[in-house]
């Protein structure tokens, strides 16, 4: 039987694959015909950043619309075809569950249509408090909020107060299991959005990171989260062949913030979420990159990097930015590996 489910996670990943593949021609037209492309800060602040981007200046941003449309349309068609046509092999391709995989969706979709909207701000030159698009109060704002709802629907709805420290076993933190879910899941979200910077970085990061956790979930026997984690991993691979440089489009925050907050959930759900910053290493780097260079500025009027995030700095090294985007995915592929190694030895003891 555990046969089958492989099949399943295969097919379904590579037929999100293949949708979202075909679907590019017709949201790329839309976002060139409408000029839903990148503004460029030049506001002063970030010369060095500016310079080195300034062609980027009208690539189409929204690109992430590809991948969380492809889950949603792929959770509500297995749904409803296995509502009208209860055959045994169409109830066994739907992965749409409570336990598993509503949260992670609802939560994908939601974050997304927020950053859709933070997108268009961009885009359009507005934003709240100065700027195009939602600054970073807001968007942690958001964050917080999405990781609040989520904290109580683990702690009330599914009774999760269990924290499992690999190695050391599980461990019982009752109600600090809230402030502990809002704090993953902010960091986590904050660290995606600030790796995607380079094209194909982002895409290429989180597909390791999606790919590690589907392993985990399908040897947890958790199939429907495993099938969710490979139609997210098909359709980043059709993304990631339009966004390797030169991109046709970019990620945007529909795409980096809802793939950030439903990373860390997924993470929760398996409950292997101190492996996270392991396998997302590079994460952790660029979100410290931010926040050292901040803290620097603001208590030693002075910066530690060329530019931030980290990538920006090698940028400004003058490294090519294939050059940096290989490299990171190199490192992403062996932190993977690594957090699977821990993950495997963890549950042979």
């Amino acid at each position: 039987m555990q046969e089958f489910f492989i099949i399943k996670i295969l097919l379904l990943s590579t037929l999100a694959f293949v949708f979202a593949f075909a679907l590019t021609p017709a949201l790329t037209h839309f976002l060139y015909k409408y000029k839903l492309g990148k503004k460029i800060r030049s506001n002063g602040e970030t010369p060095i950043f500016t310079k080195m981007h300034a062609h980027k200046a009208g690539t189409p941003t929204m690109g992430g619309i590809l991948v969380w449309a492809t889950v949603l349309v792929f959770s509500l068609l297995f749904f409803y075809l296995a509502k009208i046509f209860p055959t045994d092999f169409l109830k066994n391709l739907n992965f749409l569950s409570r336990s598993e995989t509503l949260l992670p969706l609802g939560a994908l979709v939601v974050t997304a249509l927020i950053g859709l909207f933070d997108d268009w701000l961009d885009v359009r030159g507005k934003g709240i408090l100065g700027g195009g698009g939602l600054t970073i109060k807001y968007r942690l704002l958001v964050y917080a909020l999405i990781a609040v709802i989520g904290s109580l629907w683990f702690y009330f709805k599914l009774e999760w107060t269990v924290l499992h420290v690999p190695f050391l076993g599980n461990f019982e933190i009752g109600w600090w299991y809230i402030p502990f879910f809002i704090l993953v899941i902010v960091a986590t979200s904050f660290s995606v959005n600030e790796i995607d910077g380079l094209d194909g970085l982002a895409g290429g990061t989180l597909l390791a990171s999606f790919l590690a956790y589907g392993v985990i979930a399908f040897v947890m026997v958790r199939y429907d989260l495993a099938a969710f984690c490979g139609i997210i991993v098909g359709s980043l691979l059709a993304f990631l062949w339009f966004n390797i440089m030169p991109a046709r489009f970019y990620l945007g925050d529909t795409g980096a913030m809802s793939l950030g907050v439903t990373l860390g959930i997924i993470a929760m759900l398996t409950n292997y979420v101190l492996l996270l910053p392991i396998i997302g290493l590079l994460f952790v780097v660029e979100a410290l990159s931010v926040i050292i260079q901040l803290g620097s500025k603001k208590f030693f009027g002075r910066k530690v990097f060329l530019s931030a995030p980290i990538h920006h700095h090698f940028e400004a090294l003058g490294w090519q930015e294939p050059k940096i985007v290989m490299r990171f995915w190199v490192i992403a592929g062996i932190t993977t590996v690594i957090g699977l190694i821990l993950f495997l030895l963890d549950r042979m003891m």
